[in-house]
């Protein structure tokens, strides 16, 4: 089996919390990777969005495109809106040669609002759940139909954050909208990790290897503290540096027969934690689980 490995740009500037970036340009985020040993990184918000521009950065330090996030709004919207807000980004993914498109639900979400803490999460209903997924497999199979497919991310301070609204968003979407699996967000949000691949690995197309410090989860209050909150506090880290055992994630994903990208995204603090640094930990923890569940890094 093959495996590629990338990284995600929110390890030098958040996109939701800009005071958490290091003052480093686009090549240098793309040099630093290269050096840690990644060959693919996610979009953020200092890349170009056409690939006349972007290219010839890429190819200088052998970096592609390996998926990018992008801020859904189609819980409370319809499909023609999102279909127009999505258009441009398809484009570009589509001549990067991406493998998918992240789709993030920001609707009704307090996962980019410091103010909001954890526990007031939207909540959907069963109706809610049933219709928006309806929608997003329709919305999905649109996208897939012109070359670049969706990849769902479940997510804290979402509407499908825990375990139960994952499954039900699963049970009732179908094969149209593609996962992604995040480890860390699924862990963060009570799930068990290795459960969630059992129930939803054939629907499962892309991985996000986000670790966590369960320490400073379980320290938090939910009451007062946000999702933000958590990150600054360091709720999240590389794979090695965290509390989440990567050797049965990747074996697990290896036993159903998984290959394609293993992305690290872990938001952090970059004057805490070095993200040259943390690059290096967390590819090298993925080189060594990635041995052992037997994938070839390529």
């Amino acid at each position: 089996m093959k495996a590629k490995l990338g990284i995600a740009p929110i390890a030098w500037w958040n996109d939701d919390l800009e005071e958490l970036s290091d003052d480093v340009s686009l090549d240098e985020c793309l040099h630093q990777a290269s050096v840690a040993g990644f060959t693919g990184m996610e979009t953020g918000r200092r890349f170009p969005m056409n690939m006349t521009e972007l290219g010839p950065i890429l190819d200088r330090y052998g970096i592609s495109v390996c998926g990018g996030w992008f801020s859904g709004l189609l819980l409370d919207g319809d499909i023609e809106t999102e279909k127009d807000r999505i258009r441009a980004q398809m484009d570009f993914f589509v001549d990067a040669g991406a493998p998918c498109i992240v789709y993030g639900e920001t609707a009704r979400s307090i996962q980019g609002d410091r103010s909001q803490p954890l526990a007031t999460k939207p909540k959907l209903s069963d109706d809610e759940i049933r219709v928006y997924a309806r929608k997003m497999t329709e919305f999905g199979e649109w996208c897939a139909d012109r070359g670049m497919p969706l990849a769902y991310h479940h997510h804290m301070a979402a509407a499908i954050e825990t375990e139960a609204e994952l499954d039900q968003f699963m049970t009732h979407s179908g094969e149209g909208i593609p996962l992604l699996f995040d480890a860390g967000h699924m862990a963060f949000a009570g799930g068990d990790v290795l459960r969630v691949i059992d129930k939803h690995h054939a629907r499962i197309s892309h991985v996000h290897t986000k670790d966590v410090r369960m320490d400073v989860i379980d320290a938090l209050d939910r009451s007062r503290e946000s999702f933000l909150d958590a990150v600054v506090k360091g709720a999240f880290t590389v794979p090695g540096d965290g509390s989440l055992d990567f050797v049965a994630i990747t074996q697990r994903l290896a036993a159903y027969g998984y290959e394609g990208w293993f992305v690290v995204e872990a938001e952090q603090d970059p004057k805490v934690s070095h993200p040259l640094e943390m690059a290096k930990k967390g590819h090298a923890e993925l080189m060594r689980v990635m041995a052992l569940a037997g994938y070839e890094v390529v």
